[in-house]
């Protein structure tokens, strides 16, 4: 017997990950790669940056 295609948009397995699952990863993406950018740049931002000069 042969199968027909299965389309993934109309399969029986479990659903997708959810939208919020993926917008919380993409946020905490976006947040991990702006505190390595400020990091490895050294503009200022840190515990020294309170302190006297």
């Amino acid at each position: 017997m042969t199968e027909a295609p299965t389309d993934p948009a109309h399969s029986d397995t479990a659903p997708g990950t959810p939208r919020w699952v993926k917008v919380s990863g993409i946020v905490a993406l976006a947040v991990v790669v702006l505190f390595l950018v400020l990091h490895l740049t050294g503009s200022g931002m840190g515990p020294g940056m309170h302190g006297g000069h």
